[in-house]
């Protein structure tokens, strides 16, 4: 079993590729191996997309390396590899983003990504801490975790999906901020779930136990 982190330089990938060895050792999960090759995710049976920074940087940067994208979307959508994005990697799963200006997204769960406008102009943007979990859909990855626990989020935009099914938890931060969104064999994360203690790493076990 092989659980590919797309590396397309879109930040430092060494504390989710910590949490995600740690976990695939204490549960069986197989191999991780960080890689930019398309031949890699072509062959690997879980694919995760970290991200950090600007949506239109990082969906720029993710078509520089040739073939990339064409292998993770062949992967995904034509084979039904299990998916998992993570803060930008998750915002990309949208139709669009309206960062510094409007990118199109992977379309994979349609919505949009928008700036975050608290209803409270004491909170600041970005978006940055702990924040509590609401959890409004069951899903095998988010088993054992529960409304209420914790997860650190930095992000200043964030992901209005267009069909609520799609949003599988929020957080509050004067508007409701979608947490987690998923659907087929896709699930993606605004916050960062290896640097969520308990939480994230209870979430990364299950994403690679996960058999849709």
């Amino acid at each position: 079993m092989l659980t590919v982190l797309v590396d397309y330089d879109s930040g430092n990938l060494h504390s989710a590729e910590k949490a995600f060895q740690r976990m695939a050792l204490e549960g069986g999960g197989g191999d991780i191996l960080v890689t930019s090759r398309p031949e890699d995710v072509a062959r690997a049976d879980r694919i995760v997309l970290p991200g950090d920074g600007a949506f239109p940087a990082c969906r720029a940067a993710l078509g520089t390396y040739g073939g990339l994208y064409e292998a993770i979307e062949e992967a995904v959508t034509r084979k039904a590899r299990p998916f998992l994005g993570i803060c930008v990697g998750m915002q990309m799963l949208a139709s669009r983003g309206h960062e510094y200006r409007t990118v199109d997204g992977f379309d994979w769960i349609p919505g949009d990504v928008v700036r975050i406008e608290p209803a409270d102009r004491a909170l600041k943007v970005p978006h940055m801490g702990w924040n509590d979990l609401v959890i409004e859909s069951a899903h095998p990855v988010l088993d054992g975790i529960q409304t209420g626990d914790h997860a650190y989020f930095v992000h200043s935009y964030h992901f209005r999906v267009t069909d609520p099914a799609h949003r599988l938890a929020f957080c509050d931060y004067g508007t409701e901020i979608t947490a987690i969104v998923g659907r087929d064999t896709i699930i993606g994360t605004q916050f960062h779930p290896e640097k969520s203690q308990a939480a994230g790493l209870r979430l990364i076990a299950n994403f690679l136990r996960w058999r849709p």
